[in-house]
């Protein structure tokens, strides 16, 4: 990834359409994110905060994120300070990964103050802070670091601000020409140029020297800063499990890129996922460690009745041992430990020894072997009938398993509140009436224009299946693989349509990392809910089967449109 000075300097260029906007709302999702909702130039904007130690950014987002029910302290603080107030500035500090926001707002008594909001983007250090521009003094930020913690700067409220220390370093935009031709003037490598020159990330780094090359140092310096301020063609690619990005066109990778209008959308790109697999992550650490502790039990309980059942497969050698020993009933006597007799159900009259009782007589060592049978008969029913539950609840906590690694906060809630219903799982009292509303299955608008809706839960499956979608409306699920119920809303959807409605489904299922994966469709009509059947589960008939792999930005496309 490349979210450095350099990226920095490129965002700070985008944000300033910002500028002279109007902070309507604030919302604080989590511990880590804060978004800004601004109405400027007409438009309305989102402006995304995120200070984890791996997605640290600021940008203009298009994706909604769900919100808690009650705001973070923090987020109240800065709702208090900066609701209705106006953007003046956006800047940069001197080329390193902080971008600083001037804001005009009013205190509680309608005076006009001055607040700076300052997002330092530096990985584990990252951070938002809210400080008074009259007094440089802290009013709060998202992290605190006491001086236990931080013998440079301390960061807490009422603590006046102080800057991160400063790198050494020459910023790229202000660099002479002079300075530029001279470190050029040799070969380098990209260590070199990030220890000379401020904001370059190893990325950059290569992908400058690979532009010079040969050639003219200063001309290829020049063009390459001057398309990264512009963000001339925000650019992604990803090289095996690595994901490069930049605002500008990446060349020296041989592998596929992909560019986009802007550089907010870029980074929607790049964390799509990511950051939601994150966010839901804080939401549902315990839900994910119950289901596996679940499944865990389960997958034993399964291992234990298989071998049940193995032992009572061999109820046919009771009921053998015992008809044997009736019909050669004068052929031993009480007080042997065994008799061989022929076994006359074999064509070859095979000889077969039987262990006896001594304390027994032979009648009653005949019965002891149909009694064994008769328990052994039941039990092979019982533990047929357990393998068939265990293995039901098994395939159901693998489905929930797989809802919680796609859903997104909101639908957490749902997964919990279901098996409440269940009486699997208790939830915490809550001291608010929650108002009961119905599922939301995420909506998606195909290429050409067609609604299709994906089912992220139990809950919105089976809204969506049994009562949004009609019967002669295309449904769709993965083939024999846990995974979403997708419905196209339409009676005769094209080609396009029903193979992107199959990359919606294969890439809500657990087969998301997989490709050719099946994924078999029919009309709702044909979608039954069988008696007593679990939250999502349902049999169907008359499908086809198309194979199509996921793309997450076939996902994004969808989702935008």
């Amino acid at each position: 990834m490349a979210f450095d000075g350099l990226f920095t300097t490129a965002m700070t260029q985008e944000l300033q359409q910002l500028v002279t906007g109007r902070i309507a709302k604030i919302h604080q999702p989590n511990a880590q994110e804060i978004v800004m909702h601004i109405r400027a130039n007409s438009n309305n904007y989102k402006l995304l905060f995120s200070i984890h130690s791996a997605y640290a950014r600021v940008q203009i987002t298009t994706q909604t994120i769900d919100n808690p029910a009650e705001p973070p302290m923090f987020c109240t603080l800065l709702r208090k300070h900066l609701e209705g107030g106006v953007i003046a500035a956006i800047t940069q500090e001197d080329g390193d990964r902080i971008i600083t926001f001037d804001i005009n707002a009013t205190n509680e008594i309608g005076d006009p103050v001055k607040r700076i909001v300052s997002a330092e983007i530096m990985g584990r250090h990252s951070n938002v802070l809210l400080i008074d521009a009259h007094t440089n003094k802290i009013i709060d930020s998202l992290k605190h670091l006491p001086p236990a913690v931080n013998s440079y700067r301390t960061v807490m409220p009422g603590a006046a601000y102080i800057a991160p220390p400063a790198q050494e370093k020459i910023n790229p935009f202000t660099a002479s020409a002079e300075d530029v031709a001279t470190f050029f003037a040799r070969p380098r490598e990209p260590k070199e140029v990030q220890q000379q020159f401020a904001g370059f990330s190893t990325m950059h780094a290569t992908e400058l020297l690979h532009r010079i090359g040969d050639g003219d140092a200063l001309t290829a310096w020049q063009q390459f800063l001057q398309q990264l301020r512009d963000a001339h063609a925000p650019t992604y690619c990803e090289i095996g499990n690595k994901v490069l990005f930049s605002p500008t066109t990446i060349t020296h990778v041989e592998e596929a890129v992909e560019n986009f209008t802007s550089l907010g959308a870029l980074l929607d790109r790049v964390f799509f996922a990511r950051a939601e697999r994150d966010r839901v992550k804080q939401q549902a650490g315990d839900l994910e460690r119950w289901l596996q502790n679940e499944r865990d039990k389960l997958q034993l309980k399964m291992r234990k009745l298989e071998q049940d059942y193995a032992r009572a497969e061999k109820l046919d050698t009771l009921q053998l041992y015992g008809e044997l020993l009736m019909a050669n009933i004068y052929a031993f006597s009480k007080g042997e430990t065994s008799v061989t007799v022929a076994n006359y159900y074999s064509e070859d009259g095979e000889m077969v020894t039987i262990p006896l009782n001594p304390r027994k007589t032979p009648v009653e060592n005949a019965q002891h072997y149909y009694t064994r049978y008769t328990k052994a008969k039941n039990a092979l029913i019982m533990v047929k009938q357990q393998l068939e539950k265990t293995a039901t609840d098994l395939t159901y906590f693998e489905l929930l398993a797989q809802q919680v690694q796609h859903a997104s906060p909101s639908d957490i809630e749902e997964i919990r509140e279901e098996l409440a219903e269940q009486g699997l799982l208790r939830l915490r009292a809550s001291k608010k009436k929650k108002k009961v509303t119905k599922p939301a299955p995420e909506s998606y608008m195909s290429s050409t224009g067609i609604p299709i809706s994906v089912g992220k839960n139990n809950k919105q499956n089976d809204f969506l299946t049994f009562k949004l979608a009609k019967r002669f409306e295309t449904w769709l699920h993965t083939k024999d693989i846990p995974g979403s119920h997708v419905v196209i809303h339409s009676d005769a959807p094209d080609e396009q349509t029903l193979a992107e409605a199959a990359v919606l489904s294969a890439y809500f299922s657990k087969a998301r990392e997989s490709s050719a994966v099946p994924v078999d469709y029919t009309e709702v009509r044909h979608v039954k809910k069988p008696n007593g059947a679990k939250p999502g589960f349902v049999i169907y008939f008359e499908q086809k089967t198309l194979f199509v792999t996921p793309d997450e930005a076939i996902v994004m496309q969808l989702k935008q449109k």
